[in-house]
């Protein structure tokens, strides 16, 4: 218990529903409570996801006994109000082939909480033209199956790409996200199909 509170980063031990059975210092920490306080809790209404696929992703893998690690984004409102991002990583560790597994379920906190929205002409980060090509398509109403198609990724890569997004611009939803992309300045107001500003209409890489 001394080593495990000693460690730096934010861990828990949950039981395979969530629900704390051990937590350290660092975790409690992000709190502002006590490690002792958080047995019981349930992980993941501490860190809401961010994406709930994630969950159901980690449900079903369970299932079948397979073991990797796996990530969910999450954000919380810390007790100073202020809403914090990070990821939480989710690593099966106990041996018992007949029962589901404990969860090793570590915290890796974002540098700074989401930026605020960015003015009307401010890219706030520059985008890879994956992530370009997957904006348009989420503007246009595009599901994720229907963007894995266009771009040669899996529904999970499109996943991945929205939630680095998602991260960037602190957007709650993918409704959120095509909101800020064009209060931006990254996609053209009035332009349709949607296309990102830094392309011209013969660099688009197709219609829906």
């Amino acid at each position: 218990m001394t080593l495990f509170d000693r460690i730096p980063m934010p861990v828990a031990v949950c039981d395979p529903y969530g629900t704390v059975r051990l937590a350290n210092a660092a975790l409690a920490a992000v709190w502002d409570t006590t490690a002792g306080r958080l047995r019981g809790r349930d992980i993941l209404t501490l860190f809401p996801p961010l994406d709930e696929s994630q969950v159901d992703r980690i449900a079903e893998a369970l299932k079948l006994r397979r073991r990797s690690r796996y990530t969910v984004s999450v954000a919380w409102r810390a007790t100073d109000g202020v809403r914090r991002y990070g990821e939480l990583m989710v690593d099966p560790v106990s041996d018992r082939p007949q029962c589901l597994p404990d969860l090793l379920v570590l915290l890796r906190v974002a540098d700074e909480s989401a930026p605020p929205p960015a003015g009307p002409r401010e890219r706030p980060h520059p985008l890879h033209p994956t992530e370009e090509r997957i904006l348009e398509l989420l503007a246009a109403g595009a599901t994720t199956a229907r963007a894995a198609r266009e771009t040669g990724l899996t529904t999970d890569g499109v996943t991945y790409h929205l939630r680095r997004l998602s991260q960037r611009w602190g957007a709650a939803n993918r409704t959120e996200l095509v909101a800020r992309a064009y209060a931006s300045g990254v996609l053209v107001p009035g332009a349709w199909p949607p296309r990102v500003a830094s392309r011209g209409a013969g660099e688009r890489a197709g219609t829906i």
